[in-house]
Parts: C-alpha cells; sequence; structure tokens
C-alpha cells in the first residue's frame, strides 16, 4: 500500500508465520518475499509478495479488534461509493482481521503510488485534493450512520496555557542538558522560548469549546493518500477513524500539505483546497474560520515532537520539527490572510 526506499523498524516476519497467515485467505499463495515499508509511526506494515500477487500486511500494534473492524467496515463501504481507498481482503471465514500469536493482522491489496506534498500539487489538483476530502466527510456521514457513538479524539476544551507552560519548562531543561549538544537543541530551546512569549501574550485567544463534530479519517496528510500519475489512487491509514470537528481536520491537514520548508503557508493553493472542501461538504466560512482559529490554537500549544525526542529518546519527527515550529510563528503573523484563505475571503 505504502511505497519507501526506506525500511523502518518492525519485527521480521518468517516464511512459517506467514505460510500459516496465508493459509487464513483463499487464493493467497505462498510467500516469496517480506519486506518492511517505510511510512507510519503507529502499526508496522510489509510489502508482502506471494505466488499469486502483492499484497499490503499490516500488524495493528494495539490490537484493539473492535476499532479495526470499524475501520475495516467503513472502507469496504467507501470503496462501495467509489471512494480510492484499499478496503481489506477477507480471509476465507469472512473476517477481515486475522489473530495469530494473540496479534492482529490485515491483508490489504497493494497499491503502486506515491505521496504528494503540496509543492508538487498544482492549484487544481489542491482543489481536487479539497473536494476528495469534503467528499470523505459527508460520506462517512453516510456509512457510520447508526454506528455506535465514539467519543472525540481530543478533549473538548482547547489545549489549556497553564499546562502548556509546565509542558515548556520541562522541555527547555531536556533540551539545555542533551549531550552531545547540536543544532536540532539549539532550534529546540529558541523555538520554546520564543513560544512560550507568544503565548504569554495571546492567552485571552484561547478559543472556547469545540463544534459539533463528525466522522473524520482523523490522519489525512501526504503520507497516507497515493497518487498515481496526477489523481488519488488511494486513501489509506484508517487507524484514527473517528469523531472530531470536521473542518478541523480539513484545516490540520492543509497545514501539513502545504507548509513550505520554510514554515510558511502556501495560501493560493490552501484557498483552492479549502474552496472544494466548503463546496463538497456545504460548510460555511464561519466554521472555517472557527477551525481555522481553534488548529492555530492547537500548534501554538503542540510540542509533541519534542515529547518525542526528549521524553521518549524517539527521533523520527526530527527532520519534520523545523517547518513545524517556524509555522507556528508565522501563521500568529498572518493570522488574519490564513483565516481569509480557509474562510473564501482571500484575494
Amino acid at each position: 500500500m505504502l511505497r519507501s526506499s526506506v525500511v523502518r523498524t518492525a519485527a521480521t516476519l518468517d516464511r512459517h508465520f506467514l505460510g500459516s497467515l496465508l493459509r487464513r485467505y483463499e487464493g493467497a499463495g505462498n510467500p516469496l518475499s517480506c519486506e518492511p515499508v517505510a511510512e507510519g509511526l503507529l502499526n508496522h506494515g510489509y510489502f508482502l509478495a506471494t505466488t499469486h500477487g502483492r499484497y499490503f500486511l499490516k500488524h495493528h500494534l494495539d490490537g484493539d479488534l473492535g476499532a479495526i473492524t470499524r475501520q475495516h467496515r467503513a472502507t469496504l463501504r467507501l470503496a462501495d461509493l467509489g471512494l480510492p481507498v484499499a478496503p481489506p481482503v477477507p480471509a476465507a471465514d469472512g473476517r477481515t482481521v486475522t489473530v495469530l500469536d494473540g496479534r492482529c493482522y490485515a491483508l490489504h491489496p497493494w497499491v503502486e503510488g506515491r505521496h504528494l506534498g503540496g509543492d508538487a500539487l498544482s492549484r487544481a489538483q489542491s482543489r481536487r485534493l479539497g473536494a476528495l476530502l469534503g467528499l470523505v466527510h459527508t460520506a462517512l456521514e453516510q456509512v457510520m450512520a447508526g454506528a455506535p457513538h465514539l467519543p472525540p479524539a481530543y478533549p473538548v476544551d482547547s489545549a489549556d496555557p497553564a499546562r502548556t507552560f509546565e509542558l515548556i519548562d520541562e522541555l527547555l531543561a531536556l533540551a539545555r542538558r542533551a549531550r552531545p549538544r547540536t543544532s536540532f537543541d539549539e532550534l529546540a530551546e529558541h523555538r520554546l522560548l520564543e513560544r512560550r512569549a507568544l503565548l504569554k501574550r495571546l492567552t485571552h485567544r484561547r478559543p472556547a469549546a469545540a463544534p459539533a463534530a463528525g466522522w473524520v479519517h482523523g490522519d489525512f496528510h501526504p503520507l497516507n493518500v497515493l497518487y498515481r500519475g496526477g489523481e488519488p489512487a488511494a486513501i489509506v491509514d484508517w487507524d484514527r477513524l473517528g469523531i472530531q470537528p470536521r473542518a478541523e481536520e480539513a484545516v490540520r491537514a492543509a497545514a501539513i500539505f502545504f507548509v513550505r520548508p520554510c514554515g510558511t503557508l502556501d495560501l493560493a493553493k490552501v484557498a483552492a483546497y479549502a474552496g472544494a472542501y466548503r463546496s463538497a461538504c456545504g460548510a460555511g466560512p464561519d466554521e472555517l474560520a472557527a477551525a481555522a482559529h481553534r488548529v492555530w490554537w492547537e500548534r501554538l500549544n503542540d510540542f509533541w515532537m519534542l515529547t518525542w525526542r526528549y521524553r521518549l529518546g524517539d527521533p523520527r519527527t526530527d527532520p519534520q520539527f523545523p517547518a513545524a515550529s517556524a509555522l507556528a510563528v508565522w501563521w500568529t503573523r498572518e493570522y488574519a490572510a490564513v483565516r481569509d484563505a480557509f474562510a473564501g475571503c482571500s484575494t
């Protein structure tokens, strides 16, 4: 499902294990090769070649069978509606989750494609991307009708700056103690001090509680959209399917797709994307403006990349930090222009 030349750390799956797994699937064939793929932070994924075809094998690390089954049902129904997804292959017993040795696996068709960031998308492609996400949101409302209600994926209240100040102090101490000290540690210290000053000045702009929510993909970004040629071939990795404010997903996705390496947004493409999203799902300008405000506040208070590095010792998100940390500052300075691009008021 995902292609990359970079291999991530994943458990090795031996041929005996793979044979046991593939026997659950009619016509899947016998294993020829199995290689880890690089993309994704939450689960392990493998490119699996067999005597009968090519597959993406996903090891769901959290093992939440109910949540995985819900994701699978959603993608199967979305595929029936014609959306570009890669639903799981059912086993001989009709189930889409295979449990072996207490671990949950799912087999998907291998989708050839590539990931495209916003810099590689034209303005017309940006419109089509926004329309696609709008269609996903309206289709999810249809296919998830009657599904058990889930709580929002994050607290209804917006980020509390008092807690953010405590986190900044902790991360500052960790960054200053890092040895050997690197340019990353210096940048982290600079951004933490900069963000603390911004938050002290802008505490009064903390947004109110989240608006009404709906079903969303939950993790819509360039590594989860595969393109074939210039068109989306598959939206993948539905692990965070859940109930959230829909317009916030649209804003959050744009802030990932259309961020430049220097930490600014391509507002012309954002406006094209957001306009198509509003048209596709019927969201109004006020809804997008409010969502932009909430995501801006979220970004000001968010230090998950530094938390991974300094608390968990996990550097995988380090390359993303320079642009992401610069974006929060630039967005604050260009707040009105960003809001207007999402709401449809930009020139």
